[in-house]
């Protein structure tokens, strides 16, 4: 009986979703008795397997490498995960954009149901077939059971800490699937930034549509970032107005976080952007209108004008 994760990775490095996700599949593999498996799909990718065998809790890495699998387009992957899948009980894979493009198209080639994001897991439950998960942008919480034989499991990776170093498992070399030839990467446009990147990041400074403009935006909040060491995020009315690119949104269709601070400068507060940051240790508030609903999960509140009270703050940082 084994759990295997699908390590998101850039080849060299694992990304830190695989941590989270890893952290999920010990605290079901430790109640149900079962092994915990890696599988590290890539070219030139020795590196991130070695590194994924240091995991705590994790007992065999699994290593394909072959360059059709550089880029790791779903597809290849797809195959070469059902070619693999017998033995699995669960198999995880962390609820990002990689983890949404791959896991679908393996349940759907298993003929099983794919449970989405689930932030908990049901220990009651001897098979470990009941899960947790979010439902209407994260105001209700679902409990739902699989009857399938493999469970098709994304994390929401902010629900769980990432697992710790301390682990020795050995590597296996796996036979690399065939390339389908369905998909080819034609570019990547990739932001680059001294900051820390969002979805990891301890600190955020996110802004919203009140700062005005792109100029207002970067002018107010990069400073206090660059004070607090702080990721730059924002909401998806600023992202949509054209204030920063769309890799800085935070929200149920941009990136779920969890940092120790949050700090919303000007942002009301819709709902689509309280699913992606609520689960933040202490957010603070700035907005100038004092019935916006983001005072309603802010730990801290400014009421004021940001234009005012943004630089106070980073002077008195």
């Amino acid at each position: 009986m084994s759990i295997l994760v699908i390590a998101e990775h850039g080849n060299t490095a694992l990304k830190a979703a695989t941590f989270n996700t890893v952290a999920c599949a010990v605290k079901i593999g430790a109640q149900l008795g079962a092994e915990i498996h890696v599988l590290v799909a890539g070219a030139g990718c020795a590196a991130a397997a070695q590194a994924a065998t240091t995991l705590a809790g994790v007992t065999k890495v699994k290593l394909a490498d072959a360059p059709h699998y550089a880029d790791q387009t779903a597809e290849n992957l797809a195959a070469l995960l059902v070619a693999n899948a017998a033995g699995y009980t669960h198999i995880l894979a962390p609820a990002t954009t990689f983890g949404k493009n791959l896991l679908p198209r393996v349940a759907a080639l298993l003929d099983v149901a794919q449970i989405s994001e689930i932030c908990g897991v049901d220990f009651t439950d001897t098979s470990f077939s009941t899960f947790v998960r979010p439902i209407y942008a994260g105001n209700a919480l679902a409990t739902v059971k699989s009857v399938d034989p493999v469970k098709i499991i994304t994390v929401r990776t902010t629900a769980f800490d990432a697992v710790g170093q301390g682990g020795s498992a050995p590597v296996e070399a796996i036979a690399a699937g065939p390339d389908l030839g369905l998909t080819q990467l034609v570019g990547r446009e990739l932001t680059k930034s001294v900051r820390p990147e969002l979805g990891a990041a301890k600190v955020i400074v996110s802004g919203g549509r009140g700062l005005a403009s792109s100029e207002n935006y970067h002018a107010l909040l990069e400073p206090l970032a660059d004070k607090l060491n702080a990721a730059l995020g924002a909401s998806r009315a600023a992202v949509d107005a054209g204030f920063v690119p769309n890799d800085y949104q935070v929200g149920q269709t941009g990136k779920i976080v969890a940092p120790q601070l949050y700090i919303a400068i000007g942002i009301s507060g819709a709902i689509q952007h309280l699913a992606g940051m609520k689960d933040s240790k202490v957010i603070v508030a700035i907005n100038k209108d004092a019935d916006a609903p983001i005072f309603q999960v802010a730990d801290y509140g400014l009421v004021g004008d940001l234009f005012q009270l943004v630089p106070e703050l980073t002077a008195a940082v």
